[in-house]
């Protein structure tokens, strides 16, 4: 099996299980402030994968420091700006259209190398920024009925303008990663130990620069519930998903990476019809319609 096919089912994996874990994480990011989301998940899931990591015999002692920093750089925008600005729209928008938001990315990570690296769009590519942004545009704008009841007008926006900053953090974040681990001088396990690291120490930072308090919600009537919820989607979310999306990143090219992750919206429908929400074929066609644009970006189809 060659390292790219190897790498493409290890996106596709953490896609799957990031779309299983987005789903329960949208009842507790209604309880939990989204800063704090990342402090505590990330926290959890950073001692699992260094004891991992250490258990097999890596180490950290003589990491390049050019790689390392770049890491860090990845982490803060990533996971410090990114995933805090996911948690804020997943509690705004929901799993389903958070998620779709994240389509978004690779025609993003396209268009940064475009601007910043002179990396030329041909027209295929274009046309296929263009119609994941339709695709993207037309679900996440639909109202529903339960949009009419528990969701303003305000809300849903301000959800869609986290999403959108969610993958541009995404696709910047997934880029540096893949610069810093292009000499294979850092395993998978080690830098996504470093990213989140990284993402969590800035997110910590930005709590005590803005004196917000920590931990209101542990007295929460159903704080068992949530730490049981917390820990799962650490392990799933952050751990698992993390590990194989660094895994996938050493193997194949970032745009192809991206794109096999942004898979997500496709695998979070059928999940969301189990939790009881009812599916337009709006949805369902704009999904599809949104990832079909993203596999013509990076020339996958055509």
């Amino acid at each position: 099996m060659s390292a790219t096919l190897l790498s493409g089912g290890y996106a596709i994996l953490a896609a799957i299980l990031w779309a299983f874990s987005s789903s329960m994480l949208e009842d507790i990011a209604k309880k939990i402030p989204p800063k704090e989301l990342n402090i505590f998940k990330g926290g959890i899931a950073i001692l699992l994968l260094t004891a991992t990591s250490l258990l097999l015999g890596e180490d950290f002692g003589h990491l390049p420091w050019k790689d390392v920093l770049q890491l860090i750089l990845s982490g803060v925008i990533g996971i410090g700006l990114g995933d805090t600005a996911y948690y804020a729209g997943l509690k705004d928008i929901g799993s389903r259209r958070a998620l779709l938001l994240f389509a978004l990315a690779p025609p993003m990570t396209a268009l940064i190398a475009w601007v910043f690296l002179g990396e030329k769009l041909d027209l295929l590519a274009w046309s296929g920024i263009l119609i994941t942004m339709v695709g993207v545009g037309w679900v996440v704008t639909e109202r529903t009925p339960q949009d009419a009841v528990s969701r303003e007008s305000k809300t849903l926006h301000r959800g869609i303008l986290m999403g959108v900053l969610a993958s541009l953090g995404q696709a910047v974040g997934l880029v540096l990663s893949r610069s810093a681990m292009s000499d294979g001088a850092i395993t998978s396990l080690q830098s996504a130990a470093l990213r989140l690291t990284a993402g969590v120490l800035f997110t910590l930072l930005w709590v005590f620069a803005g004196r917000q308090p920590l931990g209101k919600w542990r007295h929460d009537a159903d704080r068992k519930k949530i730490w049981k919820l917390l820990g799962l989607t650490a392990f799933i979310g952050t751990y698992i998903c993390l590990w194989l999306q660094q895994l996938a990143v050493q193997g194949a090219p970032a745009g192809i990476t991206q794109t096999l992750l942004s898979t997500s919206p496709v695998f979070i429908l059928p999940i969301a019809a189990l939790r009881g929400e009812k599916l337009s074929g709006r949805a369902v066609l704009g999904a599809l319609l949104s990832i079909f644009g993203v596999m013509l970006v990076f020339g996958l189809i055509g």
